[in-house]
């Protein structure tokens, strides 16, 4: 980690100086040594840390692929409720990996030093705490948890036990937000007062309509474990396959997509979250049994605080918008004197400070006077503002390599934190930080109310908030 410092710090002199600037084959040589460096890193057996998985969807399996990418880092078992699953499993990692439908026989064993929670939202907080009472580190998937209430049982466990666990919403090890930090806390973009951000998808796939197999069943999938009160409906597999759709499984695009941008915000503002959340939404084209919205739009009200000014954040996820066929991550930060437009792993520094001089002329009121008076404020304003303009100043612009994977970088941060036990970059407070404003979108939208929210303290300030006016 010291090489990811001396990275970040090789071209921050010069940067602040205001030279004009692109940061990319800088940062793409310092990168590709460090990385270079960290790949060749060997490791003692006592060293070595052995994970499982506990959920191979999509996130899981891909989880597991990039975990394994880290130095010293070996699978030994998976758990999954569809059987399919566990063979591709197998048939990716190895005949001799140990396979399961019940996640505490992954527990159980003790040749397992860390597990990864990739399972339906709903089972984050159990299986955490579970884990972390088993003496497993653990690396749990966005959002830490599917429902307010379960934030601080999560904290509680992790602070009794000393148990490592990191949250995994990779933009708080992203070399480019840590670029962009350091640059807005040396002040390049002013007093920032207003961060737009949207995740929009045009896409069935970024709707959550996955493929699903065609032998899925109650004989392929464990269906009564799915459900932790063990009561378990009729079986249904869009409710298991497509479980991002339904509240009582997922957190909606607010905790799946919100909770990404919410991530990367706190971690670069320092902020502990918003006072006050308000949301609406509506459920105008994927009308496939879904129960959560396919549009929301989300306001929340930052207060002034020792660690930022007040500012506001408006967030919006669009999964038909027509706009593109991808994905895409927008974040735009507008301070006084500039604005961070970030795209996934790159962003843009303009800078646009106030002049001390207002102008005159265009769209003003200057045209509408008598010429006699129109010559005697050209007169004034020259005495008065002689030689007080700005410059302009040239864009900051920052790309990562190609290549580059945040969520490579926050695996390597995490299995650091499991040899080390230093502090996780992403701790069990800022997860729930992140998410329980996001599930607050989600209380806001189904009740109609704007919610109140104390970031310090982690808790709703109160049930009864205000209505909203028609």
């Amino acid at each position: 980690m010291a090489d990811r410092r001396k990275f970040l710090k090789q071209f921050g002199a010069s940067v602040i100086a205001g030279s004009a600037i692109s940061l990319q084959g800088n940062a793409s040589e310092s990168y590709v040594e460090q990385r270079r460096l960290l790949v060749e890193r060997k490791f003692a057996a006592a060293d070595r840390i052995s994970i499982a998985c506990i959920g191979m969807g999509i996130m899981g399996q891909r989880n597991v692929k990039t975990a394994l990418q880290v130095p010293g880092v070996e699978l030994v078992g998976v758990c999954d409720l569809y059987k399919g699953r566990l063979d591709r499993s197998r048939e990716l990692f190895g005949k001799d990996i140990f396979i399961t439908q019940d996640y505490k026989e992954i527990l159980n064993r003790k040749d397992i030093d860390a597990v990864i929670i990739a399972t339906s939202d709903q089972w984050h907080d159990k299986i955490s705490i579970d884990a972390m009472k088993a003496g497993k580190a653990v690396y749990c998937e966005k959002p830490m948890v599917h429902q307010l209430n379960q934030g601080w049982p999560v904290i509680n466990v992790q602070k009794q036990t000393g148990a490592i666990l990191q949250v995994g919403s990779q933009r708080v090890s992203s070399v480019a937000y840590a670029k962009a930090k350091e640059l807005y806390k040396a002040g390049e973009i002013g007093q920032l007062n207003c961060i737009e951000a949207s995740f929009d998808r045009h896409t069935a796939m970024g709707a959550w309509q996955y493929t699903m197999p065609l032998d899925a069943s109650v004989d392929s999938i464990a269906w009564k474990k799915y459900f932790k009160d063990g009561n378990s409906p009729a079986f249904d597999p869009k409710r298991f396959f497509w479980w991002r759709n339904y509240k009582e499984y997922g957190t909606g695009v607010a905790g799946d997509l919100f909770v990404h941008l919410l991530s990367g915000i706190h971690f670069l503002t320092d902020s502990k979250g918003p006072s006050r959340i308000y949301a609406t939404g509506d459920l105008g084209y994927w009308k496939d049994g879904r129960n959560v919205p396919d549009i929301m739009t989300g306001v929340m009200e930052y207060k002034a605080c020792k660690e930022h000014p007040a500012f506001q954040v408006l967030l919006k996820v669009n999964l038909a918008s027509g706009a593109e066929k991808v994905e895409s991550g927008k974040v735009k930060f507008y301070g006084t004197e500039g604005m961070i437009d970030f795209g996934w792993n790159d962003f843009v520094l303009y800078r646009n400070k106030f002049s001390p001089a207002p102008g005159y002329g265009g769209w003003d009121a200057f045209d509408t006077y008598p010429l006699a008076m129109q010559e005697k404020i050209k007169a004034d304003y020259a005495k008065k503002y002689t030689g007080k303009s700005i410059a302009d100043f040239p864009a900051i612009k920052f790309s990562a390599p190609d290549g580059y994977d945040d969520r490579l970088d926050h695996f390597i941060n995490f299995f650091d934190s499991v040899r080390t036990k230093k502090p996780v970059v992403e701790d069990a407070s800022f997860g729930f930080r992140a998410a329980a404003p996001c599930l607050a979108c989600n209380e806001s939208y189904f009740q109609g109310k704007v919610m109140h929210w104390d970031g310090v303290l982690m808790k709703l300030t109160s049930w009864q908030v205000e209505k909203l006016t028609s």
